[in-house]
This record gives C-alpha cells, structure tokens and sequence, in this order.
C-alpha cells in the first residue's frame, strides 16, 4: 500500500506548482481516485470484519482488490467466497464494481457473480445506494453481511434461489401441521381432519419431495464443490 502513496508525494513534489497542462479530464480523475484510495485502503485494513481477508495482486494498484469472505454462521458457515472489486475512474462519483467469483446458491447474487447490494447501486429510490460519502469499508462491511443480517429471500436476485428457501420452509411448515393432526381432530371432526391431512401431505410431499434436497443442503453442496 505504501508504494503508491509514496509514488503519489513524489509525483506531487516534482511537479510543483504549474500552469494547467493539456492533460485529459480522465487522467485527473484517475488521480483524485488514486489518492482517495490511499487512504480508504488504510481505513479498510484497520476496520476488517474478522471474517474477511483483502488481498491486492499489484500494491501500485489499489484500484483493484481480491475479498475473501469466510462466514462463521448462519447457512454459509465454512465456505470461502471469493470477490474481485474494481474501483473506476470516476470514483468516488460513482460505485466501485464487484462481482463474486465463487459459484453460489444465494438469494441476492447470481450463480454467474452478479451481485444484488444496494450501496453497489449508482442510482436508489430508498437512499440505500452509492454516494460520495461511501467508502471502500462500507462496500466491504456491505458484501460480509450478504452472508448473515442483509441476507434477503424477499428481494431477490436469483428468484430461482429464494423460491427454494421458501419452498422448503413452506414444506416445514406442512410437516409440522400434519404432526399435529391429532390435536386438530380435538377441535374438528375426524372426518375433515382426515381429508385436510391428506392435503397437507400431497403439498408437502411436491414441495419437498423426500426433504433431501432443500434450501441449506443444497447451499452445503456449492460449498463443498466451490468454495472450499
């Protein structure tokens, strides 16, 4: 990290104070970009979640990173899940870029590493999206909790993903009901319990066939053969 920044009061010092040159608008945003990021990566490092490891492939390019985010709870406990992030030109005006690289069955991020966070988005109605004021510490803090507080079946990415989850805790549900059939039979006749019964077993049966492929098996499953 300290190669840029050193780089950075070098350049600053020969050049000295000038006449404004020729130079493109993108080189000078390249530049604002430079220097925030020395600082923000200074920030990030000292502020890690425990769970997460940043690794920069070329210190002299602090534009882009590698995360590794290794959960210690909830239904992603033990995988390692692998991020690349890469900060554009015109930062801090608009979001950094990230995209998982690790295959993954989760709601709010695609099997092909599209991501679904709102501090990533450029433009959000809810106030929950990029601004100037975020930093790289928010991107990375943000990407952690996908895994456990900001895991979120209700606003999905990958629909298919959420529809198992629900799929599966709708099938709980049924096979805890049809547990309780002899409770229901104190209430109501033998006749309609018996018949509800059956319901709850044919829904049951074709939302969760077996219960040997739902939601957490098959998350277990990407995590032995992807993520280890």
């Amino acid at each position: 990290m300290l190669t840029l920044a050193s780089k950075l009061k070098r350049d600053d010092g020969v050049r000295g104070p000038r006449a404004p040159s020729a130079a493109s608008d993108s080189t000078r945003r390249v530049s604002v970009r430079d220097k925030l990021l020395v600082k923000e990566v200074a920030d990030l490092e000292a502020n890690l979640p425990c769970t997460c490891k940043v690794n920069f492939p070329d210190p002299n390019k602090l534009h882009y990173f590698q995360l590794t985010v290794t959960p210690d709870e909830g239904y992603y406990q033990g995988g390692k899940f692998q991020f690349e992030t890469e900060v554009p030109d015109a930062y801090n005006m608009v979001p950094p870029k990230v995209k998982c690289l690790t295959r993954i069955w989760h709601p709010n991020i695609t099997e092909t590493g599209e991501i679904c966070l709102s501090l990533l988005r450029e433009h959000s109605i809810d106030g929950t999206g990029w601004a100037p004021t975020r930093t790289l510490k928010d991107i990375v803090w943000g990407l952690n909790s996908l895994f456990t507080d900001l895991l979120n079946f209700d606003d999905p990415l990958n629909i298919e993903a959420a529809e198992h989850h629900l799929r599966d805790k709708t099938a709980e549900s049924l096979w805890k009901l049809e547990g309780n059939g002899s409770s229901l039979r104190c209430e109501i006749s033998d006749e309609c319990a018996n018949e509800w019964l059956c319901l709850w077993k044919v829904s049951a049966a074709s939302l969760c066939p077996g219960r040997q492929e739902d939601f957490r098996n098959k998350v277990e499953d990407y995590i032995k053969r992807y993520a280890r």
